[in-house]
């Protein structure tokens, strides 16, 4: 006898094991996911890790305010590691009239070699030059080697303290800093939507334990060491591990004004402007697949015309040195010294053409390349309501044959005095288009104030000039820039500047000055603290409390010890 299946039945069965996989498949996400929202609600309660926004609630004499967050960065950096800005206060209540500045970036935005000779402090005292009525309120959140990823974050956060404008400086840690391909503080991940996953189970209180034992259980845990720490992740320009590094930084640009628009707030962008002239690349790789007697014969060449340059024998260094190109176009060093011959005998164009190259192809990734700042240029144009500085352009206009080089910096990318002050006045002649119009009625007339205007308002005096140089010096003499082909040039010039003597009394009459005209400026207190130690312990001391940004500061001798 033939059993006829009932349709019913055979049609149940399906329907009944594929509510059972789902059942399942939501199980094994919910759970998971349940215990450690139990756990991180547990941490919490407990006191373990610390909260990772970018500020934490402070007083400053008594009245709310919100602070930098020491811990900000650690969700991109290995433990110990981790950087902080400079000490800063935002009131919790923004007093009327005020328009706040919030400036973004790595160690250019931060200041490097001393943040309170920063480009931020340049544009700072103009802003007071010339609306000395008006109440600005310059925020420098910079921090040494974070880069895009981390900004993202910042800027969620700052955006709940009534921004008026964001200033953007970043592009040179892009590749070096957390997440890129060249860098030693996170795993390697070209994946935006994990990097930012893995962003996020960082700052968690879960993420800080599992952290915290994974750093345990190794033996040895190694401090900052600055940029010596990446000698050995060395980027080719042409590897497939940039291509994403571009697009994350368009996408994160693009979110990041987004953010901070929405909230009302204004932004302004700047490229990167970078040393060509007076920078040799920090490391340099071979083309993939060149022969061993290819390298043999690329290496007599270079040495014979090394030999020729150093000699003044310019031409004859040129013809070998173009011999080794035709072998070997990739290694970085080599486009420098062709530029070098290049512009010894007078082909300008053709230099800054092979000092660009020889920047772009720079295995150490310390300076924003021409693609990075094309990305910049690309977002920026296409976003409405986002101003744009072309800071490499405004250097390049202001050096000779358009080729920039130590008479704008220290080093790869952090700006001498003269540096600063030039980017500072092309930012303050964007944000002063940006500003509102009844504020742009307050101010007074008159040029922007001038360099010499500016650093005396600064309290920058002969002694801090020292210091600076000696903080130069300081980094020149290690790695990665003793393997630079002009380093000991370098250092010769940075002993001479950091070499000399002051006049206390004349020094002490400067400060006081400064202190005059702005009585509320921490940071020159701050300055003038320290060099009264030596001589006015009593007096260090005072000066030094005025210097407090908030209630709950930390101890300000650690302050020297920004990056």
């Amino acid at each position: 006898m033939t059993v006829l299946a009932d349709p019913h039945i055979t049609e149940a069965v399906p329907k009944h094991r594929g509510r059972r996989l789902l059942a399942i498949s939501a199980t094994a996400i919910l759970v998971p996911v349940f215990l450690l929202a139990v756990a991180e609600v547990a941490l919490r309660v407990c006191g373990v890790g610390t909260p990772t926004g970018a500020t934490l609630p402070c007083t400053d004499h008594g009245h709310p305010a919100y602070c930098d967050n020491p811990s900000f960065s650690a969700p991109f950096f290995p433990p110990g590691m981790s950087r902080a800005p400079r000490p800063f206060m935002i009131p919790a209540t923004k007093p009327p009239g005020t328009y706040r500045i919030f400036i973004l970036g790595e160690s250019v935005a931060f200041g490097d070699p001393d943040p309170t000779y920063g480009f931020a402090r340049y544009l700072e005292m103009m802003l007071r030059d010339r609306y000395p009525s008006a109440k600005f309120e310059v925020i420098n959140t910079g921090i040494t080697a974070i880069n895009s990823h981390a900004l993202l974050p910042m800027v969620e956060d700052l955006v709940h303290y009534q921004p008026d404008l964001f200033v953007i400086y970043a592009g040179n840690t892009e590749v070096v800093g957390p997440f890129g391909p060249g860098t030693v503080l996170t795993p390697l991940d070209l994946s935006l939507p994990a990097i930012r996953a893995r962003i996020f189970f960082n700052s968690t209180r879960v993420g800080q334990l599992v952290g915290k034992v994974t750093s345990a259980s190794q033996k040895n845990t190694p401090g900052w060491r600055g940029m010596e720490m990446f000698l050995d992740r060395q980027v080719r320009a042409d590897s497939p591990q940039m291509r994403p590094v571009y697009a994350n930084f368009a996408t994160n640009l693009r979110d990041i004004i987004a953010i901070a628009r929405h909230s009302g707030a204004q932004v302004l962008i700047s490229t990167g402007a970078t040393n060509l002239k007076d920078c040799a690349p920090f490391a340099s790789l071979h083309r993939e697949g060149i022969r061993e007697d290819e390298l043999r014969s690329w290496e007599e060449l270079v040495k014979r015309g090394a030999d020729l340059e150093n000699a003044g024998a310019y031409t004859e260094a040129l013809k070998l040195y173009l011999s080794a190109a035709d072998i070997d176009p990739q290694y970085a060093e080599l486009q420098f010294r062709i530029a070098r011959c290049l512009w010894a005998l007078g082909d300008f164009a053709g230099a800054k053409e092979l000092f660009v190259r020889a920047r772009d192809l720079d295995t150490l990734h310390f300076r924003a390349d021409s693609k990075l700042n094309d990305v910049i240029r690309g977002v920026a144009g296409t976003s409405p309501g986002v101003g744009i500085v072309d800071a490499a352009a405004v250097f390049a206009g202001e050096s000779a044959h358009e080729v920039p080089g130590r008479e704008l910096f220290y080093d790869h990318v952090h700006m001498n005095p003269r540096g600063s002050y030039l980017l500072a006045r092309a930012l303050f002649l964007q944000v002063e288009s940006m500003l509102p119009a009844e504020l742009r009625q307050s101010t007074v007339s008159g040029d922007v104030a001038s360099q010499e205007e500016c650093e005396r308002l600064l309290g920058f005096t002969p002694y801090d000039r020292l210091r600076v140089a000696g903080l130069v010096l300081a980094k020149l003499e290690r790695p990665p820039f003793t393997n630079q082909l002009n380093n000991a040039e370098d250092v010769l010039r940075a002993k001479s500047e950091a070499n000399g003597t002051t006049d206390y009394g004349e020094i002490v009459a400067e400060y006081q000055w400064a202190i005059l005209q702005n009585p509320e400026d921490r940071l020159l207190h701050l300055n003038y603290g320290f060099l009264l130690q030596r001589y006015d312990p009593a007096a260090a001391d005072q000066e030094l409390r005025l210097a407090l940004p908030y209630d709950n500061a930390p101890v300000l001798c650690n302050w020297r010890k920004f990056n």
